[in-house]
């Protein structure tokens, strides 16, 4: 799971950003142990029909939609032609339905026009990236159908695939996107993902700025994940209760009104 890929990111981005020659080296060592990169959509499919998947298979995915995956991500891509998915924040991206709310550059949509003609997956990633399991019913129900709706009416294609903002859900999210006609979705997990997560709760591992070459490595041989995710899962599970309570609060706060 990659967001900006940036030479200069602001510090609004910097943690989760990779610089440019950093994603060509993990890309190159993508190419050199063998591994074959596959779109979101391919994967799921897959192990719906129980198909085999190519050997040794790998997810390489965008969220959010910054500038960087057009400038930088896909002439790489392109040199190893490799395939990737790109979920869209929809109200972050550049041009008419653009909200002024982004962290950083973003894409423009002739940008993400060029992404899927070069054979990258768009998916949807909401309108404006809230964490959507702490959102009312009609209020997460308006950030998966516009954004589904935007990606349609500027793609020419509805998309298949969501990723959760933050990587937040709970079972009334998860219904809520498999309602709105996506058909499989991503979460964050720092895991591998499995058959068994089934298609709405599947796993990504998180690549940072920090992350060097050695720790590159493991990450795609599915090595000592556990043990480099600790402290990411261990804050992952408090701020869970933490969600936990502020949506009940509003629950209650609701019914009282």
């Amino acid at each position: 799971m990659y967001h900006a890929v940036a030479a200069e990111p602001n510090d609004a981005t910097r943690a989760l950003s990779v610089a440019p020659r950093a994603f060509a080296e993990q890309m190159a060592a993508i190419a050199d142990r063998g591994l074959t990169p596959i779109g979101t959509a391919e994967l799921a499919a897959a192990w719906r029909s129980g198909r085999p998947l190519p050997r040794r298979p790998v997810l390489i995915t965008f969220d959010d939609g910054y500038e960087g995956v057009h400038r930088h991500a896909l002439p790489v891509l392109a040199e190893h032609g490799f395939p990737a998915t790109l979920f869209v924040s929809t109200g972050w991206l550049r041009g008419p339905y653009d909200t002024g709310r982004a962290l950083d550059t973003m894409l423009g949509w002739d940008q993400v026009r060029e992404l899927a003609a070069s054979g990258v997956e768009i998916g949807g990633h909401s309108h404006t990236h809230p964490q959507l399991d702490q959102l009312p019913e009609d209020r997460l129900r308006f950030e998966l159908i516009h954004c589904k709706e935007i990606v349609a009416d500027q793609l020419g294609a509805a998309p298949v695939s969501f990723a959760y903002p933050y990587g937040y859900s709970d079972r009334r999210v998860r219904r809520a996107v498999r309602e709105t006609g996506y058909a499989q979705a991503l979460a964050v997990g720092n895991g591998l993902a499995r058959r068994a997560q089934g298609p709405y709760a599947l796993r990504r591992v998180t690549v940072r700025r920090g992350t060097g070459p050695d720790e590159f490595a493991r990450l795609i041989e599915g090595r000592a994940i556990a043990r480099t995710f600790v402290r990411d899962r261990a804050l992952t599970k408090g701020y869970a209760v933490l969600r936990g309570t502020r949506r009940l609060r509003g629950w209650w706060s609701r019914a009282g009104a």
